[in-house]
């Protein structure tokens, strides 16, 4: 009989987001509070924009919103696309579904270009239904599916289709983790959040924008006022804000930044997609193949073999105090996913392998033990 797990005090976080953070980031929040018209606080927001361009690895202008990532997306559409134009969503998962219903609400001209969940977004396709269009909504790292989409070919024949149109990338999971380069690829606007690569807690968004983008923004925009980026950036520049912002998470940005930035973009992209290999290879070794076929660093979306469903693993985990999660709706029960998105290094992936193999076994899953974490191994190159 297997001995019973000890009782923990809290549930390790191995899914895509909220994720683990740095103690020393943690520490930042404990710090006297600062006032963002200080000149502490106004430093503090330059250096965190500075830093953010700089992991972007482009001169991008960054904007930082006190919201989550579809807070910052939402700013971006409205201050980058004028009332009655018309905006194509490409679509194949949750969160890329997201773009298309919102563009729908703000009263756009919405196109949607559609795949199956699961399956990669065809580049001409969407080029296709961009020829007339004034703002592509696309998702790189697509977090509900474990897809990377290829955003360079994309962009690229969508801007070759119609050289005026406007890209906007969610890249929500995928800056910090995956090679992105938006002025090689031609994309306008950059979208990610806190929560996600950069490893800070939930509450900030963020818009980076090209700077000929920038001379079309729209201003002072009729579908949003605390989302007006035109006015939020200029504001940003000048070293000040319209409103109030989150300026301790600000500040522990700043520091989260430090710790990516201490390497090269190419060393960074490079782990996370051994440590995201990883753990696709142990679940291929549990009988948990990867759903999508172009897998993304991010997340490791893996099928469970019947007749496990994606929410009886996923509450396994919980059990065992490891908080994973199943599937997006409807797909509770297709998948369920897994993740070194945050502050995590390889032996992180070799310990989650660890924990699938104690998952798979209390659920009765046939397997030679060792197989996981030796394919986890492999994955990273052992050593």
């Amino acid at each position: 009989m297997r001995p019973p797990h000890l009782p923990l005090n809290r549930q390790r976080l191995i899914a895509p987001g909220p994720v683990e953070v740095e103690p020393q980031v943690l520490l930042e929040l404990a710090r006297p509070q600062p006032h963002h018209r200080s000149p502490e606080g106004i430093a503090a927001l330059a250096e965190a924009r500075a830093k953010l361009t700089a992991l972007l690895g482009d001169p991008y202008d960054a904007v930082i919103t006190t919201s989550s990532g579809t807070g910052a997306f939402e700013g971006a559409l409205v201050s980058l696309t004028p009332e009655g134009a018309k905006v194509v969503n490409a679509q194949a998962g949750k969160f890329s579904e997201r773009w298309g219903e919102m563009a729908q609400r703000l009263g756009y001209r919405t196109t949607l270009v559609a795949k199956p969940w699961g399956e990669l977004l065809d580049p001409q396709e969407v080029a296709d239904a961009c020829r007339d269009a004034h703002t592509l909504l696309v998702t790189h790292s697509e977090t509900s599916t474990g897809a990377l989409h290829d955003l360079a070919a994309i962009a690229g024949a969508a801007k070759a289709q119609n050289p005026d149109l406007i890209v906007i990338a969610d890249c929500i999971t995928s800056y910090g983790v995956a090679e992105l380069r938006p002025a090689e690829w031609g994309v306008d606007a950059v979208v990610s959040g806190s929560q996600k690569g950069t490893a800070t807690p939930p509450g900030l968004g963020f818009v980076l924008f090209d700077p000929q983008v920038q001379e079309r923004m729209v201003p002072a925009t009729g579908r949003g006022f605390y989302l007006d980026l035109t006015r939020e950036l200029r504001g940003q520049k000048a070293g000040n804000t319209p409103q109030t912002p989150a300026i301790n998470l600000i500040v522990a940005l700043s520091r989260a930044l430090d710790r990516l930035l201490s390497v090269p973009r190419e060393v960074l992209w490079a782990e996370k997609r051994r440590q995201a290999d990883a753990l696709v290879a142990a679940g291929e070794a549990l009988g948990a193949p990867a759903w999508a076929a172009r897998t993304s660093p991010a997340v490791a979306v893996l099928r469970p073999p019947a007749p496990l469903t994606g929410r009886q693993v996923a509450a396994r985990l919980a059990e065992m105090g490891q908080r994973a999660l199943p599937g997006q709706a409807p797909h509770e029960d297709t998948v369920f996913r897994v993740s070194t998105l945050g502050y995590a290094d390889r032996y992180d992936a070799l310990g989650i392998a660890g924990i699938l193999e104690d998952a798979f076994a209390s659920l009765g899953v046939p397997f030679t033990r060792g197989a996981a974490v030796s394919a986890a191994w492999r994955a990273l190159g052992e050593g």
